[in-house]
């Protein structure tokens, strides 16, 4: 009696329900990344195979549109994807990166202000020991310059992969690790597979933003005067 009773149960299950959350077949997850890829996600080859590049997009769409982030592609997330419009940057018409820490999003921006979007993983603003030293896994806000760089792995910082350092110790860096939620020390980490293509992309002297709801600086004086830049690439070379 208790075995019919739980198949009855399992029987009352909207078709609309399963429906929406069953897996797409090849076209429409075809579609799903060349939509993903026209909006300025970071999709790879658009092949209908759902790979950790696909699942990537898509996890940064979910971020930016502050859905669920579960990384998985149903129809509900493909008629969201239909409806969306491109993410923007909020620094305006040159080529810079940014940082949006509420939503743990890193955009690309060129002159035209299109965007390439990744999912990141930023420091926990809890306490974590290094060297034996107590230290809060903080990733600072403000306007920064890429000032040195890393090629492959960091011989002395496991785990990082083609860094960009923007602040002291702090980088844009791959990690095999970029859960949906905050984790680093402080770093901003993006997905390993991408890691030596923004390095390419994120040139020394790059402008790099990082911000949050309450804290928003802009970097367009710089462009206005190259001099400010260059000062401040100057000063963070020193530290």
């Amino acid at each position: 009696m208790l075995v019919l009773l739980v198949i009855g149960f399992l029987a009352v299950v909207p078709v609309g329900a399963q429906q929406n959350t069953a897996r797409l077949g090849l076209s429409e997850r075809r579609e799903a990344e060349r939509v993903l890829a026209d909006l300025g996600y970071w999709t790879g080859p658009i092949d209908g195979v759902f790979d950790p590049a696909t699942k990537t997009a898509l996890i940064a769409f979910q971020k930016w549109e502050g859905r669920a982030t579960t990384g998985r592609l149903t129809l509900d997330e493909l008629q969201a994807i239909r409806g969306a419009t491109a993410p923007v940057a909020r620094d305006g018409n040159y080529e810079h990166v940014e940082v949006d820490i509420d939503r743990q999003v890193l955009l690309i921006v060129d002159e035209k202000e299109r965007v390439r979007v990744l999912p990141v993983s930023t420091g926990t603003d809890k306490p974590f020991v290094y060297d034996g030293q107590t230290s809060i896994a903080y990733t600072p806000r403000g306007r920064f310059v890429v000032y040195e760089k890393g090629v492959g792995w960091e011989d002395n910082l496991p785990g990082m992969f083609f860094a960009n350092y923007i602040s002291g110790g702090i980088a844009i860096h791959g990690s095999h690790s970029v859960p949906a939620q905050p984790a680093s020390h402080g770093c901003i980490r993006i997905p390993i597979f991408a890691a030596r293509e923004v390095s390419r992309m994120m040139k020394l002297g790059t402008i790099v933003l990082v911000y949050d709801r309450v804290s928003f600086v802009s970097a367009k004086s710089w462009v206005e005067n190259p001099k400010l830049k260059e000062a401040a690439l100057a000063n963070s070379a020193l530290h």
